[in-house]
């Protein structure tokens, strides 16, 4: 049997105009967000984690290609590999939004369908929605990723927020918008190690050894250099 590995998920979206039109919002109010089916993908952020937690890759899954084939890449890469998934609100969003598109272009993904371990709610097996896990399934109302983040040492969403991405992917600034997912993804990694020391699966040493880790990975990616400069370390690191 391979060793588990873990994809930390991040995607974001813009309205598809073919299948939905928004009311015009009341003055002093904001659009009402798109139904999932009307949720069009446009990144998709991934940071591959080892058995040892120490990242393999960082990216975008199906960067310049167009949504099936995106779509397709990443069914690819689930099916082939059967990463554990990390997400925040991946079940509530996430997930459903990648099947939903994948639905209209026609991509299989049995990865989800005929492994139920990934759609159980209750088990962290196959994926570990940590927005869903840290609020025990509902008993408690849901954590931003913001805030989580903010708890723990990092940034949070500093800049860039979910408001601006169609007017980023809009105006071509596609690299600006994958960093901004990219360091969703980034946190959400680091939110995924705290939760280990929580769950008691790591001790606080394992757990330090494979923050620092992360946080030289991020150091070495000038996609996430604004994240880098506004991490609190002490706090992030327990010291």
């Amino acid at each position: 049997m391979s060793a588990t590995t873990f994809l930390v998920l991040d995607i974001e979206t813009i309205p598809d105009a073919e299948l939905y039109t928004p009311a015009q919002p009341a003055p002093g109010t904001e659009r009402t967000f798109p139904p999932i089916y009307a949720c069009k993908p446009v990144v998709i952020g991934v940071m591959w984690l080892d058995e040892n937690l120490l990242c393999k890759k960082a990216g975008t899954i199906g960067e310049g290609k167009d949504e099936g084939a995106m779509l397709a890449d990443f069914a690819e890469f689930m099916a082939k590999h059967e990463p554990t998934l990390v997400t925040w609100n991946g079940r509530g969003f996430d997930l459903p939004v990648l099947m939903m598109r994948s639905l209209r272009y026609g991509v299989s993904a049995p990865w989800y369908y005929r492994k139920t371990a990934y759609r159980y709610r209750y088990s962290t097996e196959r994926h570990i929605d940590l927005c869903d896990v840290l609020a025990d399934h509902g008993a408690t109302r849901m954590t931003s990723l913001h805030g989580a983040a903010r708890l723990i040492g990092l940034p949070g969403k500093e800049g860039v927020d979910g408001s601006q991405v169609e007017a980023l992917y809009r105006t071509g600034q596609m690299e600006v918008l994958r960093g901004y997912c990219l360091s969703d993804v980034a946190q959400t990694a680091f939110l995924f190690l705290r939760y280990r020391l929580l769950a008691g699966l790591l001790d606080r040493a394992a757990y330090a050894g494979a923050a620092n880790g992360l946080l030289a990975t991020i150091a070495a990616d000038a996609r996430l250099a604004t994240l880098a400069a506004h991490v609190d370390r002490a706090r992030l690191l327990l010291e």
